[in-house]
Formats: structure tokens, C-alpha cells, sequence
């Protein structure tokens, strides 16, 4: 798997330990129930706290935590499920999340630019079409959007209709 935060490819210097498993020392990302049932004591840690929230798991319960996390992972289940676009501008939107938000799974090219919009920051990638398209710097252009981007400052001028969005750079 690749690595794409900030523009560019890198290192992960998070561990996701499996459920049960003794947790290491730095950076830990685990899955809802472990950080629910053990938040008392994670948020304690000297290092970052993430989630990784599995395909379909909702947000309940999270309200009180999200905002002291430093990663939250989505999964991609497949290209097709849009589910994580919701769960992103949820996160971003009205639970103010400003940590790391990572899809991991099927990150496909296409929808690159799009998980941007919804507040993506970093992709786990695992097409090597996609890596080296993006290593490339080979990702289509959209100039037209028809939602707001949950990144303000990505935030499209309106166009001629309230609903258009017109991207400045593409």
C-alpha cells in the first residue's frame, strides 16, 4: 500500500493494532468498540489517537470523542459504495473534525478529486494504476461541481446557476 497525504507519497508512521492485541508505543489507530470500551485510558496516550471505522459503521456514540482523535480511517468497501463521501462531510461538517481523514481500501483515480471535496486528506492506496497516475500527476480535471466542498478553501466560486460550483485551479 501506498501512502498519499499531502500531496505527496510517504511513510505511515501509524500502527493498527487488531482488536485484543497489547497496543504499542506511538501513533494508534483502532476500531470503533476497542476505543469506545478503552477511551478513558487511550486518551491518556503521549501519542496521536485514531478510529478506523469499518464500511457501514455509523458515528453514534462518537460525538464526545471525534474531536480528540488525530486520525480517522474510512473504508472504501468498493469503487461503487458511496457511503464514506456521507460519513466525510459528517466528520468534517458537524462533528468539526480537523485531524488526518484517510480512505483506505478501493481508492480508485476517479473519485480522487471527489474525496478531496469531502474532506479527505490522505488515501491508502492500493491500485498501482492509481499510484502512478498520481505519481504522474495524470488526474482529470474537474472544473464543475454541483455541492460545496467540506474544504473551504477549495471552495468553488458559484457559477451562473446557486447550485454550480466553478473550480479555479484544476
Amino acid at each position: 500500500m501506498a501512502l498519499y497525504r499531502n500531496g505527496s507519497f510517504g511513510d505511515d508512521d501509524w500502527q493498527f493494532p487488531a482488536d485484543g492485541d497489547p497496543l504499542p508505543a506511538g501513533k494508534i489507530a483502532v476500531g470503533k468498540a476497542r476505543l469506545l470500551a478503552e477511551w478513558p485510558a487511550l486518551r491518556q496516550r503521549n501519542a496521536g489517537v485514531g478510529l478506523v471505522l469499518g464500511v457501514g459503521e455509523k458515528l453514534d456514540g462518537l460525538e464526545d470523542v471525534i474531536g480528540q482523535l488525530a486520525l480517522v480511517v474510512l473504508n472504501v468497501a468498493k469503487y461503487s459504495d458511496g457511503r464514506h463521501f456521507s460519513v466525510a462531510r459528517l466528520l468534517r461538517d458537524r462533528f468539526g473534525f480537523r485531524g488526518e481523514l484517510r480512505a483506505t481500501g478501493d481508492v480508485l483515480r476517479d473519485q480522487i478529486v471527489f474525496l478531496a471535496r469531502a474532506g479527505f486528506d490522505a488515501l491508502d492506496i492500493n491500485d498501482a494504476g492509481t499510484a502512478a497516475a498520481l505519481r504522474e500527476g495524470r488526474l482529470k480535471a474537474v472544473r464543475h461541481h454541483y455541492q460545496p466542498a467540506s474544504n473551504e478553501a477549495a471552495e468553488a466560486r458559484p457559477g451562473p446557476r446557486p447550485w454550480l460550483r466553478i473550480s479555479e485551479k484544476v
